[in-house]
């Protein structure tokens, strides 16, 4: 579990306020506004051109949406759709390029895309609108720069992604991530950061800058690196919100393990912790102290960097623990059940959390999540779905695997190209 405490911290949010508007405005939010406990959900889904989906328009009710059908019919492309209604790349983080609609063969049959929904906020109806916009994909001599994601809210264009999260929230499992714990640390780091950002939309903002500037400065070092101004300005933005970053994620650690500790029905609790060299130095020095210390870092490694190709310090580097909250058995070590177990016992616990915080439940987009799951396990994920009051949407191969929902969802059966019979 987590070495920090809040009294690790309190030097830090004086210090550095900046960094820590993570939890105060939301709560703030919601205890200002008396607003209860209600449910997110998508009254209607509208995609153009997206994936195998040349027009489809889905309308659906707050409870369970089941999605099945073989594989590759389009069950994923769906759930991708609707994590496309929250700030980043989606759940499979594709380039924007690669999300319009193409033929069976591979061919690109649209360049332009967009996904739409009606959504209901706490009984409030609120119209999104988001799809990819550029001018000659096929041209493009810029690998993609062209390409921009245009975002409306209400008929109005966003500023930006961030936007999107004031509203919506979303949190996913797919196939990919039974791996989560026995792969490397960068898909367990990307796990975090979603979950921080459906509990705080701002997230997102720091996060993209820092990659920036790390590309930036890779590039720049790879380059030669002639302009030593240049070069440290890039550092110190690295620095700024490199700690930025690292504070948040501690803050989510030190939260998350209150939830995350104990059992969800017959889902194990789990110990988390981040692990990393921006963390230790932040659990005894302030923020503004880390920021100049990782700014010398910075410098101090520019050669070895530039011989490598990558940035060696940062909060790129540390990695996000988790252990088996009764047997204390690290989870990479547990069996494949167990480790499935532990990760939906860790959604489910996020998802309470994120209810309790922000006031209304977030979409759950649970790609082929039967499997690896027991019938007990099954039976109490559904349950715990039904209680939660959560608008999940869940795909499958088989109609059966659901039958323990005992009607208290709704069904869609997607065929071979996307078509969808209820």
């Amino acid at each position: 579990m987590s070495e920090l405490s809040a009294q690790d911290f309190s030097s830090n949010r004086k210090k550095s306020v900046t960094y820590n508007k993570l939890w105060d405005t939301t709560v703030a939010v919601a205890e200002t506004s008396n607003v209860s406990v209600n449910q997110l959900l998508v009254n209607r889904l509208t995609l153009s051109n997206f994936r195998c989906y040349e027009q489809q328009r889905i309308e659906v009710d707050g409870r369970p949406v089941l999605l099945t059908g073989p594989n590759g019919a389009g069950k994923t492309n769906l759930l991708e759709a609707l994590s496309f209604l929250i700030p980043g790349r989606g759940l499979r983080r594709a380039k924007l390029r690669d999300v319009g609609r193409r033929s069976a063969e591979g061919s690109i049959l649209a360049t332009q895309w967009g996904v739409s929904a009606e959504l209901l906020v706490g009984g409030h109806k609120i119209e999104i609108g988001t799809g990819c916009k550029y001018t000659d994909i096929l041209n493009s001599k810029s690998n993609g720069s062209r390409d921009k994601r245009v975002t409306k809210i209400n008929g109005i264009i966003a500023r930006n992604q961030t936007e999107l999260g004031k509203y919506t929230s979303a949190q996913w499992l797919t196939p990919q991530m039974d791996r989560l714990f026995i792969e490397g640390a960068a898909g367990r780091r990307r796990f975090l950061d979603q979950i921080i950002c459906g509990l705080d939309p701002g997230h997102a903002g720091p996060l993209a800058a820092y990659e920036h500037s790390l590309r930036n400065r890779n590039k720049l070092l790879q380059e030669g690196a002639q302009d030593l101004g240049w070069l440290s300005s890039i550092e110190g933005s690295i620095a700024r919100h490199g700690v930025a970053i690292a504070v948040r994620r501690l803050e989510a650690i030190e939260r998350l393990q209150v939830v995350c500790g104990y059992n969800n029905g017959s889902f194990p609790g789990s110990l988390i912790k981040m692990v990393g060299e921006v963390e230790s130095w932040l659990l005894t020095e302030p923020a503004l102290a880390v920021e100049d210390r990782l700014q010398s870092a910075l410098r101090d490694s520019r050669n070895k960097d530039a011989n490598s190709g990558f940035t060696s310090v940062g909060p790129h580097r540390s990695d996000f623990t988790v252990c088996h909250g009764e047997t204390g058995m690290d989870a990479a070590s547990c069996s494949t059940g167990e480790q499935k177990s532990l990760l939906v016992g860790i959604v489910l616990a996020i998802a309470k959390l994120q209810t309790e915080q922000r006031g209304f439940t977030p979409l759950l987009l649970l790609d082929e999540i039967t499997a690896h799951l027991d019938e007990p396990r099954r039976a109490s994920l559904f349950q715990l779905i039904i209680e939660m009051g959560a608008q999940a949407w869940i795909t499958g191969t088989e109609r059966d695997l659901f039958n323990l929902f005992n009607g208290q969802a709704q069904h869609l059966s997607i065929e071979k190209g996307g078509l969808i019979r209820k």
